[in-house]
């Protein structure tokens, strides 16, 4: 039986922002530049009580919250946080599996502090980022990573929250399946169409017919609805692209998913600015309404230096496609890939292994 721990940086990048300027604490934080194509990097929790997230357009978080301080990410300076934040967890376990620059899964099943329970180990590393650096963690402990992941947000900010292997079946029953790993809008609409909302109403289902009706992923759903995660923690697990994609609820012409790939290309460029490596590749991925997929890519020279660029490269792209002018698609998304290992910084905090601009 494992003994994981997922450590979650609250609100990281603001958080660090807060810390460092006395003036912005208790004022509502938005890290982004101030502008028609900026989208939020991160939002302080006073900023949140808004409905300001992550990703969000930073003049629709503007409107939100006219009061909101903008404040221009600096990554240099949240990824020497971020390094302080790593040797703290690696006091405890070297086996640590970095998801992004403020987030990481631990396997404590043997810890290296001589703490006696998993809990114990979260509760110390949470004392250790406060006490050091003046911020604060979210933790969850499981059993498995993706129990975890979820746990760490029940308490959040600055809460820790337990699930042990008794509590699993309970703890997952009454969630929206919409919690479970990969499943997104489309596959949570498809399981609604079955009557199927809660994580109990899924374990319900049996699992042949899970397969009969989604394949392989059919097998995937009725294990995380029964809590099996037999995924362990990687430490060397590297992301290999970053992208983010849009399914349509009424097809379009090739002409018309302009807007989509420029909001898409924002998105990624927000995700990329937690990555250590330099991407080499631009990829845009359409899928027709009779769900065939096709793919173009390039890898321009010098590479895009900000979402409106990424969003530049990915539009040339679109002028690739050669189906016929009538074609309709059901899906777009916009990718970065081929990331550049030698120019992986080994002092970024969680350098990240694989999810706008700035």
């Amino acid at each position: 039986m494992r003994k994981i721990v997922h450590i979650d940086m609250d609100a990281f990048y603001a958080s660090v922002e807060q810390r460092d300027d006395p003036a912005l604490r208790g004022r509502p934080v938005v890290v982004a530049w101030k502008g028609p194509r900026s989208v939020v990097c991160a939002a302080s929790y006073e900023a949140r009580a808004f409905g300001v997230r992550s990703a969000m357009p930073a003049l629709r978080a503007a409107r939100l919250c006219p009061q909101a301080v903008f404040v221009p990410p600096d990554f240099t300076r949240y990824k020497a946080v971020s390094a302080e934040v790593r040797a703290i967890l690696e006091r405890h376990t070297p086996l640590i599996e970095p998801l992004s620059l403020d987030e990481a899964y631990l396997d404590v099943s043997t810890n290296t502090s001589g703490l006696p329970t998993a809990t114990a180990v979260a509760k110390a590393i949470r004392d250790e980022i406060r006490e050091r650096l003046a911020l604060t963690a979210s933790a969850g402990v499981a059993p498995n990573k993706f129990v975890a992941k979820i746990a760490s947000d029940f308490r959040k900010p600055d809460g820790l929250y337990v699930v042990p292997p008794e509590r699993v079946l309970s703890f997952l029953t009454p969630l929206p399946v919409a919690r479970l790993p990969g499943v997104g809008p489309v596959m949570a609409e498809k399981l609604a169409a079955l009557a199927i909302h809660r994580v109990g109403e899924l374990r319900a289902v049996p699992t042949p017919l899970l397969v009969h009706r989604f394949g392989p992923w059919g097998l995937r759903l009725a294990e995380l609805a029964r809590g099996i995660d037999e995924e362990p923690v990687r430490p060397t697990r590297v992301r290999q692209s970053i992208s983010s994609e849009d399914t349509f609820t009424e097809d379009h012409y090739l002409d018309e998913l302009g807007p989509a790939i420029t909001r898409l290309a924002e998105r990624v460029w927000a995700l990329a600015q937690r990555e250590a490596r330099p991407a080499r590749t631009v990829q845009l991925k359409l899928k027709t309404a009779e769900f065939q997929i096709l793919t173009r890519s390039s890898s321009p020279v010098p590479m895009p230096g900000s979402a409106r660029a990424l969003a530049e490269a990915a539009l040339a792209l679109r002028d690739r496609v050669d189906l016929p002018p009538r074609t309709r698609y059901r899906l777009v998304g916009v990718g970065l890939t081929q990331f550049d290992d030698a120019a992986s910084q080994q002092d970024a905090l969680f350098a990240p292994p694989a999810v706008s601009g700035c």
